[in-house]
């Protein structure tokens, strides 16, 4: 793997006219940059502010994790909202690239995907890095259960559950579902949404955490990489250019950017006030941190340099 695998297997408008078949995985090359004007082009819609400017007089406060190419091969990363505090959380080989940083419930460890060893893999490591990593199981893209003893991941494009001290696995999405992505367990633990790739197009579901049929929630716009509000209330989610959130049971959907450009792989606040998200000029990157009221309204700049994906909040 030369790059982070796109977490949502969709075919974009062009793809889909191109290509009627294949594995919809798709990878972005680290050295690939566009035009400067393009990348402007986005950029004079996209102002650099203090963060209390964009939500009144409180700004965000926590700890972003997100995986970037900015010291080469794909790492572990971590920033405040502000911008300020940047580290490098994981080391590796050149062909060792980590990407999908999640939060444990507790803030105190984080997953990861990685292809350290050879072969693509659910990782943990403590966020203070006190230990070394270790490898969980195959597969990519997990996210931990609200009480951090189970996880759900993605293996072979289905998406399974697994728990953390016996090892037990079950894969909870049907055989009739054939590309899944981007699992997220709700707040109660009761469900999972997730997105799943048909030749017609994507759309986002809920299971129940222990497999059942899914529920539809939306699947207009390539619809994916769903994630649940700390409150349980809505999901954010990612169109084929932009960042929206939906209720549950598909009601009150509303776009969160409406500006130029790219906007992919959204996470809440720990609040649920803010979103954070990657902006690129193009659905190839390169990839920026940004964060807007969960609302809408005027984003804020945290990262530049390399490009950097995938952000979790805590």
């Amino acid at each position: 793997m030369d790059g982070p695998r796109r977490r949502c297997t969709r075919f974009n408008r062009k793809e889909r006219e191109d290509r009627k078949e294949g594995p919809g995985l798709f990878f972005l090359n680290p050295g690939l940059r566009f035009a400067f004007s393009a990348f402007f082009a986005v950029s004079i819609c996209l102002a650099w502010m203090p963060a209390s400017a964009a939500a009144g007089d409180s700004p965000p406060t926590g700890i972003i994790i997100f995986s970037s190419n900015r010291s080469g091969p794909w790492h572990i990363w971590s920033v405040k909202p502000d911008g300020s505090d940047l580290k490098e959380l994981t080391k590796g080989g050149a062909d060792e690239n980590d990407v999908d940083p999640v939060f444990s419930p507790d803030g105190k460890s984080v997953l990861f995907s990685s292809t350290r060893g050879g072969a693509v893999g659910v990782w943990r490591m403590p966020l203070d890095a006190s230990a070394p990593p270790v490898r969980i199981c195959d597969g990519d893209q997990a996210e931990w259960s609200p009480d951090g003893r189970r996880i759900c991941l993605r293996r072979s494009e289905r998406i399974f559950t697994r728990d953390l001290a016996s090892g037990q696995e079950k894969c909870i999405t049907p055989e009739k579902f054939p590309h899944c992505s981007s699992p997220s367990w709700s707040r109660d633990g009761k469900a999972i949404a997730f997105a799943c790739r048909w030749d017609a197009g994507n759309a986002i579901f809920t299971v129940p955490a222990d497999g059942g049929e899914p529920a539809k929630i939306y699947g207009e716009q390539g619809a994916c990489e769903p994630h649940w509000s700390p409150d349980g209330s809505r999901l954010v989610y990612e169109t084929e250019t932009h960042v929206a959130t939906i209720q549950p049971d598909g009601k009150g959907n509303r776009l969160v950017t409406t500006f130029g450009g790219v906007q992919r792989y959204p996470r809440w606040s720990p609040d649920g006030r803010f979103i954070v998200f990657c902006q690129g000029a193009s659905d190839r990157g390169p990839w920026e941190l940004y964060i807007i009221p969960a609302a809408g309204g005027r984003p804020v700049k945290v990262t530049e340099d390399g490009s950097d994906m995938n952000p979790d909040w805590k």
